[in-house]
């Protein structure tokens, strides 16, 4: 049997998954408004709302916070949404 990450280096793992998978600070997701009006929900908005997840725990890994396991499974949760949003919005391809 495999063993299992310590929270602290899944959280890390995490990060680094999504920092690799969902475009964050390309321009071309930042677009809003009338170009995009068959939109389901604000792609920019989304990425804006994982950005500063991101940025909050990673400022906080370096200050040696250890995340509960609720808090990785709810930022694991929120990625996932965002990335499902964003295939619907046709930013991203449907296969990972």
């Amino acid at each position: 049997m495999s063993n299992k990450p310590k929270l602290q280096t899944a959280m890390q793992q995490l990060i680094s998954e999504v920092k690799a998978t969902l475009p964050l600070y390309e321009p071309a997701t930042y677009v809003c408004g009338i170009t995009n009006s068959d939109c389901q929900g604000c792609p920019k908005k989304m990425l804006e709302l994982v950005d500063s997840e991101l940025c909050f725990w990673e400022s906080a890994l370096k200050q040696g916070r250890i995340p509960k396991f609720d808090e990785l499974r709810r930022f694991g949760k929120l990625c996932q949404s965002v990335h499902r949003n964003l295939v619907r919005n046709r930013i991203l391809p449907t296969a990972l």
